[in-house]
């Protein structure tokens, strides 16, 4: 999983307040924004992923773990998949990039956990949405 990419973020804080900035973010390929709020930190969201689109996860409140597969079939994926797992918390503008051909499941760590997400496709414009069990794959 070579293509996942992290975009560290940064934090400025000075008697004025705090400020949280990513200014090596090219917001160029958006073209969608929404936000995720977990009822619960047991619940996890996922298997959930995609063939083509993309997808970009910054968390401005509190943290959530994305757990994140890479695909090798998506009619019939390996149960034994890598599952790799990053953190993110809301003290910097970090994103995580999830590139195509991955499916994710994303766990808040905190109450009240806030994950600001970012695709590169409007909804609606292709039909490329993948889901899958919690317990399909074993390395969960």
């Amino acid at each position: 999983m070579s293509q996942v990419m992290i975009f560290e973020g940064n934090r400025h804080e000075d008697e004025r307040g705090v400020i949280t900035y990513n200014n090596e973010f090219d917001f160029s390929k958006i073209k969608r924004l929404y936000t995720i709020e977990n009822h619960s930190t047991d619940f996890i969201r996922g298997w959930q992923g995609h063939k083509i689109e993309q997808r970009w996860y910054s968390c401005f409140k509190g943290s959530f773990e994305i757990a994140v597969i890479e695909v090798d079939d998506f009619t019939n994926p390996s149960k034994d998949l890598t599952i790799l797992k990053y953190l993110l918390i809301d003290e910097v503008l970090t994103y995580l990039y999830i590139p195509a051909g991955c499916i994710t499941a994303i766990q808040s760590k905190s109450e009240g956990s806030k994950l600001l997400v970012l695709a590169d496709y409007s909804l609606g414009e292709i039909a490329d949405e993948y889901r899958y069990s919690l317990k399909y794959f074993k390395n969960l």
